[in-house]
């Protein structure tokens, strides 16, 4: 007969009942907490109205006099002059934090500086367009990745700096208008004398090579235009003629192919290349929304209340720490 059953029905009865124990006593704990925190706010209450209405009176002020908006602008820079680009927007962003109105008034042409609060750059990812018809570009990506963690790659600086479109985001304490502010940034962005020369020299290089591609594609179309000829002149005639130019003939046909293709990425390079750092969209006057910004008069009330929660419980805690030191004496 086993005598250890009964035994160890007393063992596991004895363990649920300490858990169930634990587990009361936890939500006591719960609940006494809970009541603590009652009689707290009801024993001042006086103090926590008056936290409430200051903190949303305040707030109500705040969200009435300080708003804020994002504004967006799209760009691409065109002459390599993306470290350019980057650098007059950093210097924006210095003169911005040093309060530098006279700069930012007289030398970018913003007319009411003290709005513009903040000012950054960051590049529009776009890998897919990077590699695309750049044989170079997609074996240095393959190269990185094989070196590292491929996301990290392409929102590397190195890399992100290359793609073709990049945000400008500048944020400001009221609505604006594009002539006060978005114009003027642009203008100062795009003051170089050093790449409106190679915008001048980069044209003139498309436009030769528009024209020497449509006189190899003439060329190119004479010469189709005499096979075929040939090749009916053949159909007509009794006599079998036959050519043994046919790799020939297809590499003419690539040939006109890719320089299609390559005056249509010519003439759409013209008309974003009319600016240094051309602007491809702009959005303005975004008002921003959420805790901190237009709902002041709601964070703020829970921000002095919870401050006051906290240094009254330091105050308590030091006081019995100070007791407990004192009789350990």
């Amino acid at each position: 007969m086993n005598t250890n059953q009964p035994n160890n029905q007393e063992d596991q009865e004895i363990d649920l009942n300490h858990v169930s124990k634990k587990i009361g006593s936890f939500f006591d704990g719960i609940a006494s907490s809970i009541f603590k925190g009652i009689q707290f706010f009801i024993r001042n209450a006086i103090l926590v109205s008056v936290l409430v209405l200051v903190g949303f009176g305040l707030g109500f002020y705040l969200d009435k006099t300080q708003k804020s908006y994002d504004n967006l602008i799209i760009v691409q820079p065109n002459f390599g002059s993306v470290d350019y680009l980057y650098s007059k927007v950093d210097l924006i962003e210095s003169k911005i934090k040093s309060r530098d109105t006279v700069f930012l008034k007289n030398v970018v042409g913003i007319l009411r500086p003290k709005r513009l609060n903040k000012i950054q750059i960051k590049p529009i990812a776009d890998v897919y367009n990077f590699i695309r018809n750049t044989p170079e570009n997609f074996e240095l990506i393959k190269l990185m990745a094989d070196n590292g963690d491929i996301k990290k790659i392409i929102e590397d600086n190195v890399t992100s700096k290359n793609y073709s479109y990049h945000t400008i985001s500048f944020v400001t304490d009221r609505a604006v208008v594009d002539k006060e502010m978005t114009e003027p940034l642009l203008r100062f962005l795009n003051e170089s004398d050093h790449y409106k020369k190679i915008q001048v020299a980069s044209l003139k290089n498309i436009e030769v090579k528009m024209k020497q591609n449509d006189t190899i594609i003439s060329q190119i179309n004479n010469v189709l235009g005499s096979f075929s000829t040939a090749a009916n002149a053949s159909q007509k005639s009794d006599k079998l003629v036959y050519y043994n130019e046919n790799t020939q003939l297809n590499d003419i046909i690539k040939t006109k192919d890719q320089l299609v293709v390559e005056q249509g990425i010519h003439q759409i390079n013209l008309l974003g290349s009319d600016k240094i750092i051309k602007d491809i969209s702009t959005t303005t006057n975004i008002k921003k929304t959420g805790l901190l910004h237009g709902n002041r008069k709601i964070a703020l009330p829970l921000l002095f209340i919870i401050l006051y929660v906290l240094v009254h419980s330091f105050i308590v805690f030091y006081k019995k720490q100070s007791l407990i030191a004192n009789e350990s004496k």
